[in-house]
């Protein structure tokens, strides 16, 4: 797995990427923060400039991503990254300094909400019209998600090997979230939303209740919240280093 360490000060971040946009593609906004914090960006396997794969199991990218949990080390999820994110986490345990997630995909918690069902619809069905190009996927799939990035066609390479990539991933909505493992640990959670999908705002509101997570909102890039930039790495910051301050005491 390709990873990219940035700064050299302060505390380890790992920043995991979600599906269609893979390393910094999807953290640009968060390159500053490489003054105060030690930035650890995988791409997730399947993703460039890694092979591609046939196959992207959230419980196998799961271990991948916990074996490069540090102790000590904060872990911020987006998307599916936040799904991989969760279940990571619980395995690595008390080497998690703390754990902020944006909108994980975790469908399978709110099933029964119409607006969660009817993401999966959309979801589902983009598979079962035939098998679509790389840019009939991506543009399908970010409106069912309420992405507001343009789709330039024709695509570049590393676009369209991400979208092969997110193409190929298990659902999120058959994930099991551990929540006694995650609710035993003692690092703080942190959950972001973006206040644009009755869908999104479902499952954060089901993981802030089980896990006993601080809730953060904020509006302006749909479901990338960290594109909104000093909102976002203000919040994000204050959460981390009050986590730092709470293990130092």
């Amino acid at each position: 797995m390709y990873v990219v360490r940035v700064g050299g000060r302060g505390s380890a971040v790992l920043l995991v990427h979600g599906s269609t946009l893979p390393g910094w593609r999807t953290w640009q906004a968060q390159r500053t923060l490489a003054e105060h914090y030690r930035l650890v960006v995988p791409h997730r396997s399947g993703y460039p400039p890694n092979p591609p794969l046939d196959r992207i199991d959230f419980e196998v990218q799961a271990g991948e991503i916990a074996d490069l949990i540090e102790p000590g080390m904060h872990v911020v999820g987006h998307s599916y990254g936040g799904l991989i994110s969760l279940l990571a986490a619980a395995r690595a345990g008390e080497r998690v300094r703390s754990l902020s997630v944006i909108e994980p995909p975790a469908f399978g918690l709110a099933r029964g909400n119409v607006a969660v069902e009817a993401i999966i619809g959309d979801l589902v069905a983009i598979g079962a019209e035939g098998k679509p190009t790389p840019r009939e996927f991506l543009l399908r799939f970010a409106g069912a998600l309420g992405a507001r990035a343009g789709i330039p066609d024709p695509l570049p390479p590393e676009l369209e090997a991400s979208a092969r990539a997110t193409m190929a991933e298990r659902l999120p909505w058959e994930a099991e979230i551990p929540f006694d493992a995650l609710r035993r640990a003692r690092f703080p959670k942190l959950v972001f939303s973006g206040a644009h999908s009755p869908a999104f705002d479902a499952v954060c509101d089901v993981l802030v209740e089980r896990l006993g997570a601080a809730r953060a909102v904020i509006s302006g890039a749909g479901h990338s919240v960290q594109r909104t930039a000093e909102p976002f790495n203000r919040r994000l910051s204050e959460f981390i280093d009050g986590a730092d301050r709470a293990r130092a005491d």
